[in-house]
């Protein structure tokens, strides 16, 4: 497998052709990197991979571009831990260096940002200070400052940021640069200068340079045909380049979700490497998260090496994995819902289909690779409800040594996952489920579906019992008139797509009742839109799916609706259902408005406590038939659970 074979950057040889690239993680404490940064990267390093990119670091104080956000001065001890850590397993180690100019934010600093030019930040609208001489000299000293720290700190080399949240990219590209100086007239000066003082600081040490080689805005930025040009000048100052998309315009395209295929950069990337004729090592990013598709972008020589991060974080050992056992790595599913944390909330990386990642120091390891012994919880362990939640403890505990009995009452495992994942066409969301089902059968589970649980056999079990029923329909939109109960198919349940898709005829008006403004409401606009239906999708926020700006497509989702036509009221709450019609109020205006059509319902679901409500059953409740939440709650709270038995 190429994948896995050995590579030159620079003076340094990786172990293999596997990159865990830089991200935010917010584990760092003030401006500092911490002991779970170090736990953090020693997993991955651990797992096999061949080169870690530490999160970036801002190589000047005027750069915060976010409360945790490291800076480059105070990362040393942690460096020299980081690198200890990936030398022990056999990893390159290299320090991502930047500065985020007009991408920033003064919410920290309270100083203005700085930038080439006085375009507004897109977000914050900041208008940024036009950076003077001495800024521009102050910012490229600190490259070489930061280079040489961390070099002087044991790591292998630095990544230089020209790609995201950059102010880099921000030099080189016309959307961003409108000076008159020589900075303006030669838009590479500055990369040239920043990149030549970090390899002045680091030696011989690596020199990585991270390229925005399309800004999605052709009629000023980084095109992919200048960006051949650009990269191949700034090529024979680097040992590898990686290649990127994104700008100002349009943050999300660097790592979208399961809307934007996989691999979506292949194309870019082979371009790219094909114009600067292979100078360097070329790195393909860009939701590259199956090893298949690595192993085929390096056999077509599209790319030299392949950055597999999002996938490393669902699954440390992907690189260990990918050499003995390839079908046991745990899938990412690009959901961005909990590895996507710049944002003001500060919440620590973690993953959904794994949820010790980025707790390494505080959540121990389910599954160590010597089991403890199984006379640890007495007798059969039995898990009720084969979601992600029932599946999770069995598997944990048949790892642990335990013999599990999991009872379902469908006739197919996964809960609501593969419902939900295949009526809105995001199949890579059923991945998760499909892997634990793979898994607990491999680990001898006894599994029994199209059944559902007595009160009465959870009561004579002998043993401990899990509750993992999910949840049921919520509360309808309104009242029915006459304050009648509501029943479908006057409303039907948006999360159960496969039942609206068979319900609603094509052609009809439909109307999708959204409180949440979470990814349920605009899947369902998605699905349904495309087959002749008008849609009109209702929400009490500001935007169609609001939530959505957590994981990066509130945006993107309202271009996607957009485009397909679907009608967005806004502002207003449900006050009353009848059979073909809803009534809506502003909720400002207090003005009413009757929409006629087929009623979807995109709101909360209640906890299914029919089984732990039964005399004489005792029983851990977890997941959503606690509270309904999400996969990523579903599995850690499984993990708990089997732990604490």
């Amino acid at each position: 497998m190429k994948l896995l074979s050995t590579v030159i950057l620079g003076n340094a040889e990786a172990s293999n052709r596997v990159m865990f690239g830089p991200h935010t993680t917010n584990l760092g404490v003030r401006r500092a990197l911490s002991d779970k940064h170090i736990a953090y990267y020693r997993r991955r390093a651990a797992g096999g991979t061949g080169i870690i990119v530490t999160e970036e670091a801002s190589v000047h104080p005027s750069d915060w571009p976010y409360e945790r956000a490291p800076l480059a001065s105070e990362c040393g001890p942690g460096w020299a831990g980081i690198a200890e850590a990936c030398r022990a397993h056999g990893s390159l180690a290299v320090a991502a260096l930047g500065h985020s100019g007009g991408q920033g934010t003064s919410h920290w600093s309270q100083a203005p940002l700085w930038a080439p030019s006085d375009e507004p930040e897109v977000n914050t609208r900041e208008i940024p200070k036009i950076m003077e001489p001495d800024d521009i000299a102050a910012v490229i000293g600190g490259f070489e400052e930061a280079a040489a720290l961390a070099s002087e700190s044991g790591l292998d080399g630095v990544e230089i940021n020209a790609g995201q949240h950059s102010l880099i990219r921000q030099f080189i590209s016309g959307l961003t640069n409108r000076r008159g100086d020589e900075y303006g007239t030669d838009k590479l000066l500055f990369a040239r200068e920043s990149i030549e003082a970090a390899r002045r600081g680091v030696g011989e040490g690596i020199v990585g340079l991270r390229l925005s080689c399309d800004e999605l805005a052709p009629w000023a930025g980084i095109t992919p045909e200048s960006a051949v040009d650009i990269a191949g000048e700034l090529a024979s100052l680097v040992d590898y380049l990686v290649v990127v998309k994104g700008s100002i315009f349009s943050v999300p395209a660097t790592r979208p979700d399961t809307h934007v295929d996989a691999g979506f950069n292949l194309d870019l990337v082979r371009d790219i490497r094909a114009g600067i004729d292979a100078a360097v090592p070329v790195v393909a990013q860009g939701s590259i998260i199956d090893v298949g598709q690595a192993e085929w972008a390096l056999g077509d020589e599209r790319c030299d090496l392949v950055e597999m991060t999002r996938a490393q974080i669902a699954d440390a050992d992907l690189v260990a994995k990918a050499a003995t056992d390839p079908a046991r790595i745990r899938p990412c599913i690009l959901c961005n819902q909990t590895c996507q944390v710049r944002d003001n909330r500060n919440p620590t990386i973690t993953c959904v289909v794994d949820p010790r990642a980025g707790h390494e120091l505080d959540d121990p390891d389910p599954c160590p690779s010597v089991a403890p012994s199984v006379g640890g919880i007495g007798g059969t362990l039995l898990v009720v409800g084969g979601g992600p939640a029932g599946m999770e403890a069995a598997r944990v505990a048949a790892e642990r040594g335990h013999t599990v009995r999991l009872i379902e009452a469908r006739d197919q495992l996964g809960g609501m996952v593969p419902i939900a994942a295949a009526g809105s066409g995001r199949e890579p969301l059923a991945a998760i489920t499909d892997w634990l089902e793979s898994e607990i059968r491999r680990l001898g589970v006894e599994v029994v579906v199209g059944r559902p649980a007595s009160a009465a056999e959870l009561a004579d079990h002998d043993g401990p019992v899990v509750l993992a029923t999910g949840s049921i329909a919520g509360p309808p939109p309104g009242r029915l008139d006459g304050e009648a109960p509501l029943t479908a198919p006057v409303v039907l349940a948006a999360a159960r797509t496969d039942r609206v898709r068979e319900l609603i005829p094509e052609g009809s008006t439909v109307i999708i009742a959204d409180p949440i403004g979470g990814p349920i409401g605009v899947s369902v606009a998605e699905l349904l839109a495309p087959k002749g239906n008008e849609v009109i999708l209702v929400t009490s926020d500001a935007f169609a799916g609001q939530m959505l700006a957590l994981s990066g497509d509130l945006a993107t989702c309202n271009g996607r609706l957009a485009n397909l036509g679907v009608e967005i009221v806004t502002r207003v709450k449900v006050v009353s259902v009848s059979a073909g019609s809803i009534t809506v109020e502003h909720r400002y205006s207090g003005e009413s408005r009757t929409i006629e059509g087929v009623v979807v319902d995109a709101g909360p679901r209640l906890p299914d406590h029919r089984l732990r409500n039964q005399a004489g059953v005792s029983a851990t409740p977890i997941g959503d038939c606690v509270a309904p939440r999400t996969i990523h709650e579903a599995i850690l709270e499984a993990r708990r659970a089997v732990l604490a038995l």
